[in-house]
């Protein structure tokens, strides 16, 4: 039977909305503690979802109180390949309402976006899935399997063990990740590349003790100074990270207008550009070093004294095509070789994510590219690197290294993910769950 993809996806969007509204309501924080009993609600929810759709779905865990996953399945036609289709449940915490222009937990919509926390990531993706589904109902071109995760936003712990676990019913010849994005509004894109992540702590201390800062200042160096210096060193004078043996490699031939970056960065109007090279290059492809916390006194009650200690996290980005065990050994060293006044140094390896490349060539990509070429109306995807990591990425190829594994999404550079007033764009979301149900299409045909 041939399925009439445009006229059925006019006939499920509202359903999908919907559904998706509901799943959003749900606070699936996978970080607070206080609200596993809701990641577990989002759990069944999304059991129940798929199950509605005539799939065998059932809740998983690596072990017992571990994040709870789903897994559904249901056949297509014998001899047809297999599509697993991955998103997750869990969501970033809302932090501060008051930062939020509607209620965090309740979907609005505003010049055409759903806004509320997971209306995009990765709720959207689990919304997609179960869109592409719908339209086929019984009459799918592939078998599909649905991997929806619940611990995404924690780092993906205990995914290694479920993937090991599950591996005979998670087998597939084609892997889409819907969780991350498009180049642009009506600009398709499939993510070819990923940089990895080493966080690490790294405190220096100078004393024993606080001291006077005017009896043994301009003699003893703070701790603070000393950090600030320390820190210094990582970059150059132009911003460019200067830790010996980091990777780095060429980036796609794509134009990133300056008017656009500054919008979508929200840098300030006078603010300079770090690094060298091209943007997509200093994004995507090249090392990148931030601090993103520091421990010290505040101003407000600071005294005139000399702090002992001090401490920061550094985020390090690495460039697809490098490790991170190449990374923290590349860091560690370099900050023990340039440490100064011989403060003592410590370090603690917070957590680590490996970087992604992905050889998108072979009749699965083809079929993606001719899916959104489709949909988009004849606007051809681009490859696209992304800055940020998902680590678990290069866990699916280290798992089933003969699938072919598309990473694909729904945000778009607008859609703020992880960030007060996250929002998905609805007509593009249209979009991507035709492109979906039209890669279904067209891997069915191979």
């Amino acid at each position: 039977m041939t399925v009439d993809i445009r006229a059925r996806l006019a006939g499920v969007l509202p359903g999908i909305r919907s559904d998706l509204e509901d799943l959003v309501r749900i606070q699936s924080v996978s970080a607070d503690p206080a609200r596993a009993a809701e990641v577990e609600r989002c759990a069944v929810a999304v059991q129940d979802l798929f199950a509605a759709e005539g799939f065998e779905a059932e809740v998983v865990r690596a072990y017992d109180g571990a994040p709870p996953a789903v897994i559904a399945k249901k056949a297509g036609p014998e001899g047809a390949p297999t599509v697993l289709l991955y998103a997750h449940h869990d969501v970033q915490p809302e932090n501060d309402h008051a930062d939020w222009d509607s209620p965090p937990w309740e979907p609005t919509e505003r010049d055409g976006r759903l806004y509320a926390r997971g209306s995009a990531d990765d709720k959207a993706g689990i919304a997609a899935h179960l869109g592409a589904a719908r339209i086929f109902g019984d009459d799918l071109p592939v078998n599909l399997v649905m991997f929806i995760e619940g611990e995404e936003e924690v780092g993906s712990d205990t995914l290694v063990d479920l993937l090991d676990a599950h591996k005979a019913r998670l087998e597939a010849d084609v892997i889409v990740i819907a969780d991350s994005g498009n180049w642009d509004i009506g600009e398709p894109a499939l993510t070819t590349s990923l940089r990895g992540l080493v966080r690490m702590d790294v405190e220096v201390r100078t004393l024993t003790h606080a001291v006077h800062s005017g009896m043994w200042g301009g003699l003893v160096p703070d701790a603070i100074m000393t950090l600030s210096r320390l820190v210094e060193r990582l970059h150059d004078d132009e911003g460019n990270v200067v830790i010996e043996g980091l990777s780095s490699r060429p980036a796609a031939d794509v134009d990133y207008p300056e008017e656009r970056l500054r919008a979508e960065s929200g840098a300030t109007a006078d603010v300079q550009w770090i690094g060298s090279g091209s943007t997509v290059e200093r994004l995507w492809t090249k090392p990148a070093l931030s601090i993103t916390g520091f421990d010290a006194p505040k101003v407000e009650g600071a005294s005139n004294t000399l702090v002992p200690a001090a401490r920061c996290r550094i985020s390090l980005r690495i460039a697809p095509g490098d490790t991170t065990a190449n990374a923290v050994a590349c860091l560690q060293r370099h900050l023990e070789q340039h440490v100064p006044w011989g403060a003592t140094l410590a370090t603690e390896l917070v957590d680590t994510g490996e970087a992604t490349q992905i050889d998108a060539t072979g009749p699965a990509y083809d079929a993606a590219r001719a899916a959104f070429a489709e949909a988009w109306d004849g606007t051809e995807p681009i490859d696209m690197g992304v800055g940020g990591s998902i680590p678990f990425i290069a866990e699916f190829l280290e798992a089933f290294p003969r699938a072919s594994v598309l990473v694909t999404g729904v945000e778009d550079p607008d859609t703020r993910a992880h960030g007060a007033n996250e929002g998905l764009h609805l007509a593009e979301f249209e979009k991507v769950v035709l492109a979906e149900a039209l890669l279904l299409r067209n891997l069915g045909s191979l």
